[in-house]
C-alpha cells in the first residue's frame, strides 16, 4: 500500500523532504498501474528518493521527473514512455 511504502521510505531515506516523499510514492503507485516492461519496486522508490534528495529536490516537477526517471526505470522503452507531466502521476 502507499501508506506502507511511505513508512518504509521515511525510514530508509530520513533526510528526504516529506512533500517529496509523498509525491514520489504517489508517482510510483501510479506507475505500477501502467503497462511497463518492469514495474518499479520499493528498492527503486528508495533509490529514486535518495537520488532526488542528493540533488536537493524539494518536490517533484515535470523536469525533475524527466531528468531522473532513469534511476526509477531500467528498461529504455519504459523510460522513453514515461514523462513527468505532473508531480503525482506519470504522463506520456
Amino acid at each position: 500500500s502507499a501508506a506502507r511504502e511511505l513508512e518504509i521510505l521515511r525510514r530508509k531515506v530520513p533526510g528526504a523532504p516529506e512533500r517529496l516523499s509523498a509525491q514520489v510514492v504517489a508517482f510510483v503507485q501510479a506507475l505500477r498501474a501502467e503497462d511497463l516492461f518492469k514495474l518499479p519496486g520499493i528498492a527503486e522508490t528508495i533509490d529514486w528518493t535518495t537520488a532526488l534528495t542528493a540533488l536537493n529536490a524539494l518536490a517533484l516537477d515535470p523536469q525533475t521527473v524527466n531528468d531522473t526517471r532513469g534511476v526509477l526505470l531500467y528498461n529504455q522503452d519504459d523510460i522513453a514512455r514515461i514523462r513527468g507531466s505532473g508531480s503525482s502521476r506519470p504522463g506520456r
